[in-house]
């Protein structure tokens, strides 16, 4: 291969696009499942992985897939071809905000909640369990991936971690499940990304790229992105690393 040309990957060692592994995706889904959902909207789809997986999973069910990335959305589009899911689902490159996919039985929100609202943090997640709240039918299911602190965070790790970082950002997992509440949703299920999970994400996010890095590295590209890519292990490692968390609730909303 020409280095000159050569392009670097994007995101090609991920399965999903957040610390989820095959286990818990598998659990999830067979939760999710338990309410023979017909209808399936996945708010920040990215490529989708977990819509079709439980489209895969649920035959009689139809999915709608919303982001504003066109690659990503060209990558579901791709696989969902290439595992004959093409006339069950489709993905659309608009904003969730003020979206009128739904009504669905069950709603995606897998680390998107950003994409249903133009409120800031700490409110944009009340802001979009309410958008989520109209979206979804009654007694159907929401599966919120959502980000909370473990522990308050010290001004070193805020300092290290993506710029502005504050501790009033993010509710404390109680605080996230109390707004779920407040919303309209009963929690069916409370559960939280794992070390483990973080690692294979925040490895993952970059092994293409790194990998690309140590065989390029003249390439006229490389300074720039070697910096982005040091810079983000960075805050990950001397940052966030066991201080954000990731919940995957399980809500119901209520009649």
């Amino acid at each position: 291969m020409n280095a000159t040309t050569d392009n670097p990957p994007r995101l090609t060692r991920l399965t999903f696009h957040g610390p989820l592994s095959q286990a818990r995706a598998a659990q999830l889904t067979e939760r999710l499942l338990r309410n023979d959902p017909r209808t399936v909207l996945d708010i920040g789809c990215g490529w989708g992985e977990f819509l079709l997986r439980l489209l895969t999973a649920a035959p009689q069910a139809t999915g709608v897939g919303v982001d504003l990335n066109a690659e990503d959305l060209a990558r579901g589009r791709k696989t969902a071809a290439g595992r004959g899911l093409a006339d069950r689902v489709t993905f659309h490159a608009e904003s969730g905000i003020g979206t009128v996919r739904g009504p669905a039985d069950v709603v995606l929100c897998l680390g998107a909640s950003q994409a249903l609202s133009d409120a800031q943090p700490p409110h944009h997640t009340a802001a979009a369990l309410t958008a989520l709240h109209g979206l979804v039918n009654p007694g159907g299911r929401v599966l919120l991936g959502e980000g909370f602190w473990e522990r308050t965070p010290t001004p070193d790790e805020l300092a290290g971690m993506w710029p502005g970082a504050r501790a009033d950002e993010h509710p404390s997992l109680a605080e996230l499940v109390d707004l779920a509440v407040a919303a309209g949703f009963r929690p069916e299920w409370i559960e939280t990304a794992d070390r483990g999970e973080w690692e294979e994400f925040e490895s993952g996010y970059r092994a293409g790229t790194e990998e690309w890095l140590a065989a390029h590295p003249s390439h006229p590209a490389a300074a720039e992105l070697r910096e982005r890519i040091d810079q983000q292990r960075t805050r990950w490692l001397r940052g966030y690393r066991d201080v954000l968390g990731i919940a995957y609730l399980t809500l119901i909303r209520e009649a």
